[in-house]
């Protein structure tokens, strides 16, 4: 029977639509799963080693107990009076379910609950020094959701654009493709560690300009994503001068602001930083994002995060609100996980020793995969990969021939896909190629997150080495063929 939609009349924003995290190499690696979970033999390794996204319960990461136990507490009340929980588990989930109406399975207020919004406000002021208003927030399905509002509402025009860095999270160029507005972006200085510098920024802006493009606003992704970076504060305050010199909504994406492993550097937010410039800044448009997909909670799928929202117009928030309206509210585990993340136990309550032992012992592990990873990619030769100070990834340039090039056109793939699914149909380890978060022309690049579990780092590195070297070998000269 014929179809009435197709691929060529749907809507092509959605059709042309890319997500590498999400693209050919893991879906090639899902089929060979597949594959091997039947019995499949002829790989030369039995599991995938999915370092692809940064899903990290996903890879083995162990949820944190208090976590749960406050949520199980409030999605089955019974166990209250059981005596199996801790006291203080007991206290927060009976404060919490006092301000859910109906019980988890209940809509909330569009913003998210109250109740939640004023701890997270507590949360941000503690960070920052400066005052949070709960009305600004917003409790979304993660911060995905989050950027989607405020994107929608903002560009609604095919010459409207928006300023991303470059690498980026892909998450901004879906988006723009979806609703048929632009991308412009500016490049990070991969050999001086990723940063970013006034004169690269005033470039991109100058030559979007001149092609029509009204730049609407700009992303900063800090610790970055995919390629690790901590800005520092006098970064930070260019990048905020620079918007507010052209007029430009400040979107700071901090999902991994307790993912930090340098001892050099710290995580600080943006609303800090433009509230420390001054009087100058009062009514500068800043979006500020957070999830606790990250971080060291790790429930990527409970989708929860919020968005506080400063210096908008009244109107635009009204509008902004409406869109959130329009979706009813964000899933209540996800909000009740933001309260956890944002007021976890404290010392003296009887679920903080547990906690901090859980929350110490991931932050440490990841702090060792990280430098660990990096070591080894830096120790093959034909590999470069900066400090992984942040987040949950590095993203290594590779070094791959004309030969090698040319069998991957050959293939009809970019070098970089071409290498990945080498790496992945070789080894079982699923990366993604850099070309799904951009790169410099003329380069190649993967990100890799470093979740998999300890044990398994050393034997991933070795694998990644032997594909590497046997690769380069393979393409050294002539063209080959796969």
């Amino acid at each position: 029977m014929e179809k009435v939609l197709t691929a060529e009349n749907i809507n092509p924003r959605v059709h042309n639509m890319v997500y590498a995290v999400r693209g050919e190499v893991p879906l090639t690696a899902g089929k060979i799963a597949a594959k091997l979970a039947n019995g499949d033999k002829s790989y030369p390794f039995d599991e995938i080693l999915y370092c692809n996204i940064g899903n990290p319960q996903s890879v083995g990461q162990k949820p944190i107990t208090y976590y749960r136990q406050v949520m199980a507490a409030l999605d089955c009340p019974t166990v209250l009076d059981s005596n199996v929980l801790p006291p203080d588990v007991v206290v927060r989930a009976r404060s919490l379910g006092s301000s859910i109406v109906g019980g988890t399975g209940a809509y909330t207020h569009s913003q998210g609950l109250i109740s939640v919004r004023k701890e997270v406000a507590r949360f941000c002021e503690q960070r920052d020094g400066h005052p949070c208003d709960p009305e600004t927030l917003f409790l979304t399905n993660g911060a995905s959701n989050a950027i989607a509002y405020l994107m929608t509402t903002m560009l609604g025009k095919p010459n409207h654009a928006v300023m991303i860095p470059k690498p980026q999270y892909p998450i901004y160029t879906a988006l723009l493709s979806q609703l048929g507005a632009q991308p412009v972006f500016y490049e990070l200085d991969e050999e001086a560690g990723w940063t970013v510098s006034a004169t690269e920024l005033k470039r991109a802006y100058a030559q979007a300009s001149q092609e029509g493009l009204e730049i609407r606003a700009m992303v900063v992704i800090n610790p970055g994503n995919p390629t690790g970076q901590c800005l520092d504060v006098p970064a930070m305050q260019t990048l905020a001068r620079f918007c507010k010199e052209q007029r430009l909504v400040l979107m700071a994406d901090e999902v991994y602001q307790e993912n930090v492993y340098t001892d050099t550097k710290s995580f600080t937010s943006f609303k800090k930083v433009v509230r420390d410039l001054g009087s100058d800044f009062d009514g500068f448009e800043l979006a500020s994002f957070h999830s606790t997909s990250k971080g060291l909670i790790g429930e990527c799928g409970r989708r929860g995060g919020y968005m506080e929202l400063c210096g908008f117009d009244h109107d635009v928030f009204a509008d902004i609100y409406k869109l959130a309206s329009s979706n009813l509210c964000s899933n209540l585990d996800g909000q009740i996980m933001t309260a956890l993340m944002v007021s976890p136990p404290h010392p003296g309550d009887a679920s903080y020793p547990l906690f901090d032992q859980e929350t110490r012992g991931i932050f440490e592990s990841l702090k060792r995969k990280a430098t660990k990873l990096v070591e080894g990619l830096k120790s093959i030769e034909g590999v470069s990969c900066q400090q992984a100070e942040g987040a949950m990834y590095v993203f290594p340039q590779i070094s791959l021939s004309p030969a090698a090039c040319q069998a991957a056109e050959d293939a009809g793939k970019s070098p970089d896909t071409f290498y990945c699914l080498s790496l992945l149909e070789n080894t079982g380890i699923c990366c993604v190629p850099g070309s799904g978060f951009g790169q410099k022309t003329g380069s190649w690049h993967l990100r890799a997150t470093f979740l998999p579990p300890e044990e398994k780092m050393d034997d991933m590195i070795t694998r990644f080495t032997k594909h590497h070297n046997d690769f380069s070998a393979r393409y050294a000269t002539a063209k080959s063929k796969l």
